[in-house]
């Protein structure tokens, strides 16, 4: 890649950086609407603030703030930024406005369709691996299927069960654990054509159900907060295993409940 090629691209990061940061701001004053404290755990009035619903969202949310600002600090750094502002940058260019119309229906397809409904550790892996496999290299044809595949999954979970008195159903979890593995394979075999590929596809795959296995867990078990679609495929066999034999085991070797 020139220095040309590269400005261009950064100028093109510059406008998703600020898209970005704008939607993480919006859902952030959204999530502020949910309080602190005062809330109510499993029918149980709390005030402590690590039992609010509004954590994880919080935390959904700030990191993807923080992704924003560190894009646009590559973008300002690298000229993109200069690039973007200029007279050139300003016109329409419909690539870009492809990309980050891509970039929002994948993360509207997240939040409004599959968060509430579809196992957080599913839909977390899918959105993780459609927008890495979807924007890492640029290319519009592995963009669009990313983004079709994600937003498949969202709209059959609105869709089939758009009422909250039916996100307990499990058979979204299954229609996105799927899609997930459809766009694992075809990142997988798309990354044999460039250097590295095949490692780092790999190693995001891993990543993408690790992190939020990780964050669930620590927001579940650590904070004992509510976490969404807790009846989800996976997540309801972790809490099972959890209070059943984990939290058991702990009592009678070392005497305090984890």
């Amino acid at each position: 890649m020139d220095s040309d090629e590269k400005t261009v691209l950064r100028a093109r990061d510059f406008w998703t950086a600020l898209v970005l940061m704008a939607l993480a701001v919006f859902f952030l004053a959204k999530t502020a609407e949910i309080p602190f404290f005062n809330t109510a755990n499993a029918g149980v009035r709390s005030a402590q603030w690590f039992n609010s619903a509004a954590l994880v969202p919080f935390g959904l949310f700030g990191a993807l703030f923080l992704c924003g600002v560190g894009l646009l600090a590559i973008s300002i750094r690298d000229g993109g930024a200069a690039r973007a502002l200029s007279a050139t940058g300003l016109r329409i260019d419909r690539s870009e406005v492809a990309r980050i119309g891509a970039i929002a229906l994948c993360l509207l397809a997240y939040v409004a369709g599959l968060v509430p409904r579809v196992d957080f550790i599913i839909a977390s892996a899918l959105v993780l691996s459609a927008l890495f496999w979807g924007f890492h290299r640029g290319d519009v044809s592995a963009r669009w299927k990313a983004t079709a595949i994600i937003s498949a999954a969202g709209i059959y979970a609105a869709v089939m069960h758009l009422p909250q008195a039916e996100w307990r159903a499990t058979d979204d979890d299954w229609v996105a654990l799927g899609a997930w593995a459809l766009l694992v394979i075809l990142m997988l075999r798309d990354a044999r054509q460039w250097p590295e590929g095949r490692k780092l596809a790999a190693i995001v795959a891993g990543l993408s159900v690790l992190v939020p296995l990780c964050l669930i867990m620590a927001m579940a078990f650590g904070f004992r907060q509510n976490v969404p679609a807790r009846s989800g495929v996976i997540f309801s066999k972790i809490e099972l295993s959890y209070y059943t034999q984990v939290r058991p085991w702990w009592r009678e070797t070392f005497g305090e409940t984890p």
